[in-house]
């Protein structure tokens, strides 16, 4: 009946927010590394794009400092990225279940 498809769909979207939930708890565990100027530049950081450390070589504390604040936007970016897909290979595969396309929030 269709209340009763109502109810399995109700329960998987549930479920589903719940491991949802879980895997944001995750990811605000995992850190991921940027790096920039051939490793003279790097930043570790969260999934949640907290910042935890950043290296600069000592070398570059002589340079040009518009030079280390590129180096420094670089090393942010690369890490950003690197973020962004492993947020994406956490995720994707829990709204599977349901059929909804990809980046699609539920209302609860």
């Amino acid at each position: 009946t269709l209340m009763a498809g109502l109810g399995l769909l109700m329960q998987q979207a549930q479920e589903m927010q719940a491991n949802m939930e879980k895997a944001h708890e995750e990811l605000a565990a995992i850190e991921v590394s940027g790096e920039a100027g051939g490793g003279m530049v790097k930043l570790r950081m969260t999934c949640k794009h907290e910042v935890r450390r950043v290296e600069i070589e000592d070398a570059l504390l002589h340079d040009d400092k518009d030079m280390l604040e590129d180096l420094i936007a670089a090393a942010y970016n690369d890490a950003a990225q690197k973020v962004d897909r492993t947020v994406q290979d956490k995720m994707g595969g829990l709204t599977g279940g349901l059929g909804l396309p990809a980046g699609m929030k539920l209302p609860f």
